[in-house]
């Protein structure tokens, strides 16, 4: 792997893992609607002034059955699910729940044929179910409740980046600056009906604004650019090497930017989600650096 590629994988996970921490900060003034419906206009907007300087066109009526399908499942759901979660729940944890998707798509894609369990990838299952467990239980010392209803809309949203993720498989010919402005414009029409059931919590803050205009532009049209040039020059294993530098980042910024706290008990159910992951997805840090 190049130097230069390197900065690259190191910069998106930095990226990706700051989008639960600026959820956390407009999430509690927005509410997850508006904050998503920001972040998908915002990120649309970008790409389509950069489709414009390309000189690309944006084939939004070609592909719109295909487009919906991923602004539902790749944008619109999960976005939402993980800002209605960011309510409730630290950086840190939002991020570690991000990294259940490949586990998410694999179990997907077992239940619909397409993948085998084998005897690794069954313990990589099974470690994945055990880390959240882990992650969540209460201890002697912890007071008040854990919010199930939260935890289920992190692993829901993992779920539904399974459901895309399996479903991309299947559909050729799109180019991946396309792929991202459609399905981003359709995200933006699909969350148009939550702003009349989540409105905004709170007066709008100058951070609240900035939060959702840097995860809009940074954290999803910025970064997608990042992904694409990075499984250009190095495959899936640059993908997967993101998804486990993830909930470092996030976890990091929480606590240096929100005096979150994260703890043994934290760290452990990481340490438990990430080896589940890689087992399932047959993970080899080797395969990264042979591309050197």
């Amino acid at each position: 792997m190049s130097l230069l590629d390197a900065v690259r994988l190191i910069s998106l996970a930095a990226i990706w893992g700051g989008s639960f921490f600026l959820m956390r900060i407009a999430a509690p003034v927005l509410g997850p609607a508006f904050l998503m419906e920001g972040r998908v206009l915002f990120a649309a907007i970008f790409l389509l002034g950069l489709a414009r300087y390309l000189k690309q066109t944006h084939e939004l009526s070609k592909h719109w059955k295909h487009f919906l399908i991923m602004g539902v499942f790749n944008c619109a759901l999960p976005w939402y699910l993980f800002g209605q979660a960011a309510l409730k729940l630290t950086t840190g944890q939002l991020s570690i729940l991000n990294a259940l998707a490949p586990l998410c798509a694999f179990l997907i894609g077992w239940l619909i044929g397409t993948e085998k369990i084998v005897l690794k990838r069954s313990v990589g299952l099974l470690l994945g179910i055990v880390g959240v467990v882990v992650l969540f239980a209460k201890s002697d010392n912890e007071v008040g409740m854990v919010d199930i209803p939260s935890i289920l809309m992190g692993v829901g949203a993992s779920l539904s980046y399974g459901l895309a993720t399996n479903y991309t498989k299947t559909v050729t010919g799109i180019a991946p600056l396309q792929n991202a402005l459609g399905s981003l414009w359709m995200a933006s029409l699909l969350l148009i009906p939550t702003l009349f059931l989540s409105p905004v919590r709170s007066e709008i803050t100058v951070d609240a604004a900035l939060a959702t205009l840097l995860i809009g532009v940074l954290c999803s049209g910025i970064a997608l650019l990042i992904y694409f040039k990075l499984v250009e020059n190095l495959g899936a294993a640059s993908a997967l090497t993101v998804t486990f530098l993830i909930p470092v980042f996030g976890t990091l910024w929480g606590v240096l930017f929100l005096d979150e706290i994260i703890g043994l008990k934290a760290l452990t159910g990481m340490a438990i989600i990430v080896s589940g992951t890689a087992l399932v997805t047959g993970f080899n840090p080797k395969s990264l650096f042979n591309r050197c």
